[in-house]
């Protein structure tokens, strides 16, 4: 069984401590529409986030 996902959209944006509690608020509440959210610092300035959409 092959799972695919597609990221829907991108951003970066400001880092903020708290940041994290939205993405796992997300995660918990939108997977049974089969969507999930990442997070990740930004690999060219380490003041910024991407957080990105997938659908799964």
């Amino acid at each position: 069984m092959e799972s695919k996902i597609e990221v829907l959209s991108t951003v970066k944006i400001k880092q903020s401590p708290d940041l994290y509690k939205i993405v796992d608020s997300l995660n918990r509440t939108l997977k049974e529409r089969d969507l999930m959210f990442g997070l990740a610092l930004d690999k060219e300035d380490n003041n910024k986030v991407v957080f990105t959409i997938y659908r799964t």
